[in-house]
């Protein structure tokens, strides 16, 4: 965790004020006066202000069903944050582990635990996002071989991670996927001939949606424990 957002965590100063006294020579780790916000802070150092042990609050882990017309961002801009959905306390400290589009409704979590939600979101940990999609027309037979393959995106070098789909009916399928690229779902349809017209993300790993939308909760503790 950077020093500042490690003192913002441990303190109630602001992101300005916890980046003035860094500045101001106030902030020490491991005993040493540390004058960059951007320093790195892990588990097993000791950070001071003016002398006094810092203890960060513990990481907060939450599950949110995103309505359609939200945006996955900590701010309102053309569409309403879906951080309105939530009423808890720094609510400025939490990040989004894997955002969706502002059309996209279902399974969002939150938490402002860095290391975890890399966990959620890096590839190469091969973590499970499975959507409901809902298509313009009714889907050819030889998707899922192409999908199961990797398919080629417009615009990038590599093919998609192996995919897994499910027909549910003709237009409307279970798709799940280990990576995250910018509009993967839609794109990979339209790499078919196909268009999607409805999406919305059931599962996250092991963790299922299970709140009514705009809905929230904190994650039970295996479920947490299962992203580790």
């Amino acid at each position: 965790m950077r020093l500042d957002k490690f003192i913002c965590k441990s303190t109630e100063f602001t992101n300005t004020e916890a980046i003035q006294l860094i500045a101001n020579q106030t902030v020490r780790v491991n005993d040493q006066i540390i004058t960059d916000e951007r320093s790195q802070v892990h588990k097993n150092n000791t950070v001071t202000l003016n002398g006094a042990i810092l203890k960060p609050r513990a990481f907060r882990y939450l599950l949110l069903h995103k309505p359609a017309g939200t945006i996955c961002s900590n701010k309102n801009e053309v569409y309403p944050s879906l951080f309105n959905c939530i009423d808890i306390d720094n609510i400025e400290e939490l990040h989004i582990a894997g955002r969706l589009d502002a059309d996209t409704t279902g399974l969002v979590l939150i938490t402002d635990d860095g290391h975890w939600s890399f966990n959620i979101t890096t590839p190469n940990k091969q973590c499970e996002k499975c959507y409901r999609v809902g298509l313009s027309r009714p889907i050819a037979d030889d998707v899922g071989k192409k999908f199961k393959q990797g398919i080629a995106l417009q615009g990038e070098t590599q093919l998609t991670r192996p995919a897994k789909l499910e027909v549910i009916n003709p237009t409307e399928v279970y798709l799940t996927i280990t990576e995250g690229k910018f509009h993967q779902v839609k794109r990979m349809f339209s790499a078919v001939g196909n268009r999607v017209v409805s999406l919305h993300r059931e599962s996250i790993g092991k963790v299922t949606l299970d709140v009514g939308i705009g809905e929230w909760r904190h994650l039970t503790r295996d479920e947490v424990q299962s992203f580790i």
